[in-house]
């Protein structure tokens, strides 16, 4: 794929070059480099000579950043505004959430998942936003607005969108996996990665067994938990960005995924194919979201406004995979992207799809406390092995104290 490449106003570019000057506020867009235009009529220099560095925390592998010929949208937006940009990765909404609730770091964007945005927002976490400050929220698409985590996006948005599926290794496999049942297959043991978060291997788990990926009680949870652990001989590894360079590497025949990783990788490595199991997908939005404590909210705003500007969407996604919520970077996408149905499936998968809701607290500390037992079970072995091992300490325990009241008796002879 190709990125598609804007002209802009040469009278712009000029007055941008100069940095502490106010540009012309015109309906030319603004040529930052070749791969990067963006509208003319917003004040993007309005902070140039302020020194502020906006903290950006966002998923690994989620922007397009220059690594691999992928065109730098981070140093784009530096050279736009004069705003320094310290970006760093999470792995998981869990541990996003974890970082945040640490009280450790001071970010001014993050982009959780939408089930997340909702725990944030119950727990004040975020900030709502100005869109004055953001009038490229215009071009979201309407069905990817007004969710009920969020119904009035007063918190959020979107950032991508896209499913969960099987990405498999077609040379390691007897037949393409169908189901999420594939995942269990016991003649797969050890070649099949799992999501290493609570939130997408109990989805998982739950659709195979028939249940859906809203529990609706803990006993439910405790159902589905048990589910996961029938799983575990199977299982190589619990994982998340790891599996990229095992799926590309030919480490394992399978793993469940999310969409637009799978486009990268199959790109890495054709032997790779994608799809999406019969009993239903996740289907999530990331939403660009403003934490309560944000210490540079304005400039963060600008910074959201100009991830919604057509050609560094168009950049994000040629370079991610992920799908768009933007109507015109939909527009420009190549045909093979834009009608993948990997990353854009039909209505027979998405009417099946499910949306994470926000869990009642009752039931998101069962997950996270069962789904932690469930993970030190696996790193310590099987039950009964646990078990074995427990009797074999306390019979050596027991041997040695045996003998040393044997060598005392002794000696009192």
């Amino acid at each position: 794929m190709k990125l598609k490449r804007f002209a802009a106003a040469a009278s712009a570019t000029l007055v941008l070059a100069v940095f502490g000057a106010t540009p012309a506020l015109a309906a030319d867009e603004i040529e930052v480099n070749e791969d990067i235009s963006v509208s003319g009529d917003y004040d993007w220099t309005r902070f140039a000579n302020d020194h502020i560095t906006l903290n950006v925390y966002n998923w690994g592998l989620y922007i397009s950043d220059g690594s691999d010929d992928s065109v730098n949208v981070l140093s784009a937006f530096e050279d736009l505004t004069g705003i320094k940009v310290n970006y760093t990765t999470f792995d998981s909404n869990e541990s996003l959430y974890a970082k945040m609730k640490s009280g450790g770091a001071s970010y001014d964007v993050i982009v959780p998942s939408e089930y997340m945005v909702g725990k944030m927002i119950s727990e004040g976490m975020l900030a709502p936003l100005n869109f004055d400050n953001i009038p490229n929220f215009a071009d979201i698409g309407e069905e990817y607005r007004g969710w009920d985590f969020d119904p009035d996006n007063t918190y959020s948005v979107p950032y991508t969108w896209g499913t969960t599926g099987i990405i498999y290794n077609t040379t390691m496999v007897d037949e393409a996996p169908t189901s999420w049942a594939d995942l269990w297959d016991v003649q797969y043991t050890n070649d099949v990665l799992m999501f290493n978060n609570s939130r997408d291997a109990y989805a998982i788990a739950a659709k195979k067994i028939g249940y859906s990926m809203n529990p609706q009680s803990v006993d439910e949870v405790s159902t589905v938990m048990n589910e996961l652990k029938t799983q575990k001989n199977v299982v190589q590894a619990y994982v998340m960005d790891e599996i990229f360079d095992k799926m590309e590497g030919g480490e394992a025949a399978m793993a469940p995924y999310y969409a637009g990783d799978a486009i990268t990788m199959i790109d890495e490595n054709p032997d790779l194919a994608f799809v999406h199991p019969e009993e239903g997908v996740n289907f999530f939005v990331d939403s660009m979201c403003i934490p309560a404590n944000a210490k540079n909210k304005e400039a963060a705003e600008m910074f959201i406004n100009y991830m919604c500007e057509t050609s560094v969407g168009l950049a994000n996604c040629d370079f991610i995979g992920y799908s768009t919520p933007l109507t015109e970077v939909w527009n420009e996408l190549d045909d093979d992207l834009k009608y993948s149905e990997i990353a854009y499936p039909g209505e027979d998968v998405m009417e099946k799809a499910e949306v994470f809701n926000t869990l009642p607290d009752d039931i998101n500390a069962a997950m996270d406390a069962q789904w932690s037992e469930m993970k030190s079970y696996e790193e310590g072995g099987s039950g009964w092995m646990v078990v074995v091992m427990l009797v074999v300490a306390i019979a050596i325990s027991t041997f040695n104290i045996w003998r040393k009241l044997r060598k005392k008796s002794r000696d009192n002879y």
